[in-house]
């Protein structure tokens, strides 16, 4: 049974900075490339960065791009994303991701606010 479950957000001020995890289980994940998305009230949920299943590629979203950093361990079966100088507007729910076969597994999800 495919599980993802996300943990690390919370409040912080403005400029601060979380770390979220995302820890993987019921398959392969060292075999799959996984993503970090965020959905802000109201809004559609929009890709964040995603990393290939090796770790030696990265993409970013325009507006994250510098302040994010997402990062993989595949020996704990682990996807991370350091986020640093956050801005009200990362204020969202944050969702790790992986597609298999066409099909797109989601956590619950954690909820990051940034506000002071």
């Amino acid at each position: 049974q495919v599980q993802l479950v996300e943990s690390g957000g919370g409040l912080v001020q403005p400029g601060g900075s979380l770390r979220l995890s995302c820890a993987a289980s019921g398959f392969t994940f060292s075999s799959y490339t996984m993503r970090w998305y965020r959905q802000a009230p109201g809004k559609e949920r929009d890709l964040v960065a995603r990393i290939s299943s090796t770790g030696d590629s990265t993409v970013y979203a325009d507006s994250m791009k510098g302040r994010f950093t997402i990062s993989r361990d595949n020996a704990k079966n682990k996807v991370y994303l350091q986020m640093n100088s956050l801005k009200p507007e990362d204020t969202a729910v944050y969702y790790c991701n992986f597609v298999r076969w066409g099909i797109n597994y989601w956590g619950k999800g954690t909820l990051v606010t940034v506000s002071s």
